[in-house]
């Protein structure tokens, strides 16, 4: 199927990433940040965001978003929405700036996968406010699809946005974009949601996670997604498809963790004390385990010797 041979094309231009056992890595996924406006469903994450963001850099992550970083559907442009979150965007600046961030496009940026868009909104910003232009990601790659190798083990996993074959938001793009740009951002406002996205739709986010699973059996590889919105940690025995989740849920943001050696879902949410002060708390959904037991091919090899 379409869909499968996409993810192999993926897979064989993937940009390589080394890591091992001492490798700190989160992995975001459909963060989607807008404008600020009554449309952009990130604002009112974007405190448990930031708090979660500082807290990686100050522990020495690595940051990798795995596509829909920005709402370039909805926008016209990185501009309005590098100008509505200027914190976010400063701490993203430091990933990139100690060499520790790694950016995937998905559906909504697609643009991101052309070098001259890249170059000409990324390279540098301006502020509105202060009426100067800096540099933002100078010299960043943004990938449609990375390739984590274990510098030891030689163990691999994909990480991709999941988009890959999905009809509307792959093969025709275009006129989706065009859609959701002029016509359905309005409607956004008005509270109507994208009922053929597989956030929205269940059949087909069903639909897409058995594609995904079937992909990891089939080439023996874990695999790393978004696009769904709905967050995924495989049990042992279980196809060896993960999911990162995204930040426009009501109730919080998740992401995946991958920590000397081992993998756990992560949620951030806000909370509150006896005394009625609100405050922001990590909570680990499932794992912590080894990366290396969810690895098919590697148990393949260890029967075969």
């Amino acid at each position: 199927m379409r869909i499968y041979s996409r993810l192999d094309e993926a897979f064989m231009n993937a940009f390589p990433v080394p890591f091992d056992d001492r490798s700190k890595l989160v992995l975001f996924s459909d963060v989607h940040r807008g404008d600020d406006s009554l449309s952009d469903e990130f604002a009112r994450n974007r405190h448990i965001y930031y708090h979660a963001l500082n807290y990686y850099y100050q522990n020495d992550f690595s940051y990798i978003e795995v596509g829909d970083g920005d709402e370039l559907w909805e926008n016209p442009g990185l501009k309005r929405i590098y100008n509505s979150h200027l914190s976010i965007f400063g701490l993203l600046k430091k990933f990139h700036a100690s060499h520790r961030l790694y950016m995937i496009y998905g559906n909504h940026n697609m643009q991101m996968k052309h070098e001259n868009y890249v170059k000409d909104n990324m390279y540098t910003s301006q502020d509105d406010y202060l009426e100067t232009t800096d540099d933002l990601f100078p010299g960043i790659n943004v990938h449609e699809a990375l390739v984590l190798k274990h510098r030891d083990t030689e163990q691999e996993i994909f990480v991709v946005h999941g988009h890959q074959g999905d009809l509307m938001n792959d093969q025709l793009w275009g006129f989706t974009y065009l859609v959701m740009r002029f016509c359905w951002r309005f409607l956004h406002l008005l509270g109507f949601h994208y009922v053929s996205s597989p956030a929205r739709n269940r059949a087909k986010r069903h639909r897409l996670e058995k594609y995904f699973r079937r992909w990891s059996l089939t080439n023996g590889l874990v695999i790393i997604c978004g696009h769904t919105h709905r967050p995924r940690f495989p049990s042992l025995g279980e196809p060896a498809y993960f999911n990162c989740g995204c930040c426009v849920h009501p109730r919080g943001i998740t992401c995946l963790e991958i920590v000397y050696g081992k993998i756990c879902l992560v949620a951030w949410r806000m909370h509150s004390k006896r005394d009625g002060s609100l405050y922001i708390r990590r909570s680990i959904i499932k794992g912590p385990e080894p990366i290396i037991n969810f690895c098919p091919k590697m148990s393949y090899c260890s029967q075969d010797e």
